[in-house]
């Protein structure tokens, strides 16, 4: 791959991003908010992408927003749409994401990143800001979420849930990034040690309580789960975080459970696309590419217990249906 190309696999550089448009419903923003109107790009190995994909279907935008999902496998033109019949994506009638890169910027030669929201009549790229996509989708899409959608962002509790979120991203979803691209021993072992301070204090913090902040799900768990969910399966062994399993830290462990049998969590992931995409993509770390077969995934759906400690996974709302036929993922029993 060549260095522009390379980019997006290495999500630990992670910064604002570089198109940072906005679907508002206030007239604020060129995109106004038009159901049908975007597509959002995603690969289910990318942790930043299987949050919009979890926002996505616990506010029932499936119908507003269509996804097209990428090859967890990328090529020298990066994220590409060989899932699709004739290596095309339906919707936008595109080979390759970078093709709604260039549309928005002529001659762009950047790193090619996903999520990314595109809008379908013209085939540009809108955005691919993935941290304020989600935030986003719950604040500017209102119109349109399901009867019963949870409140993933309450007003009441935003700078809470921002706090705990910075914290997160800093020493968790990006501390295993930094982890796994260390070059040297001591950068290594200083971003393992921030790793597992913090997952020890979430451990505390969840040890009485169901989720991190208030009695319902919100943003801020689905920004923890999508590293969890991916621990054992990847950053433990691919990225060298080893001190310990999540499976050998109890809290940490049932709280991931409970929200992966909490629908809209758990049936948006895709084991297979995720080892995948760690294993053979990053081969500077796996030079062989060999992609490792475990571990055996029916562990999450073991019991946890969690609901003892009470909360309200939806608040006042109700959970989302199946998802659509063709969104489903395999089942991990």
């Amino acid at each position: 791959m060549s260095p522009t190309r390379q980019q997006d696999d290495k999500e630990f550089t992670r910064s604002p991003s570089h198109f940072t448009d906005r679907i508002t419903a206030d007239g604020s923003s060129p995109w106004p908010v038009e159901p049908g109107r975007y597509r959002l790009v995603v690969s289910r190995a990318c942790p930043w992408a299987s949050r919009a994909l979890i926002v996505r279907r616990l506010l029932g935008l499936e119908d507003a927003i269509s996804i097209g999902v990428v090859d967890p496998i990328q090529d020298e033109r990066s994220w590409r749409f060989t899932l699709d019949p004739g290596d095309r994506d339906p919707v936008l009638g595109i080979r390759f994401l970078s093709e709604a890169y260039e549309k928005a910027e002529p001659g762009y030669d950047g790193g090619v990143s996903v999520p990314a929201i595109v809008d379908v009549p013209s085939g540009r790229l809108v955005t691919n800001d993935y941290g304020q996509i989600t935030l986003d989708l719950s604040t500017e899409w209102t119109a349109h979420h399901r009867p019963g959608a949870p409140d993933l962002y309450p007003e009441r509790l935003r700078d809470e849930i921002d706090a705990v979120n910075a914290e997160v991203f800093r020493d968790v979803n990006n501390g295993v990034y930094m982890a796994g691209f260390s070059r040297d021993q001591e950068g290594y072992e200083g971003h393992v040690r921030r790793l597992f301070e913090r997952l020890d204090a979430l451990s505390e913090r969840l040890e009485t309580r169901r989720y991190l902040v208030g009695d319902t799900i919100t943003e801020a768990d689905i920004r923890l789960f999508v590293t969890l969910v991916r621990f054992d399966a990847v950053y433990h062994g691919h990225f060298k975080c080893n001190r310990s399993k999540l499976t050998e830290l109890p809290v940490l462990w049932a709280y991931a459970r409970d929200l992966f049998q909490t629908p809209g969590f758990g049936d948006t992931v895709d084991f297979d696309h995720i080892r995948r995409h760690y294993y053979y993509v990053h081969h500077e770390i796996n030079p062989t590419r060999i992609v490792a077969v475990g571990p055996d995934p029916r562990g999450w759906l073991t019991p946890h217990g969690r609901e003892e400690l009470g909360g309200r996974p939806f608040g006042d709302g109700t959970p989302p249906g199946p998802p659509p036929a063709g969104e489903r993922v395999p089942d991990p029993s």
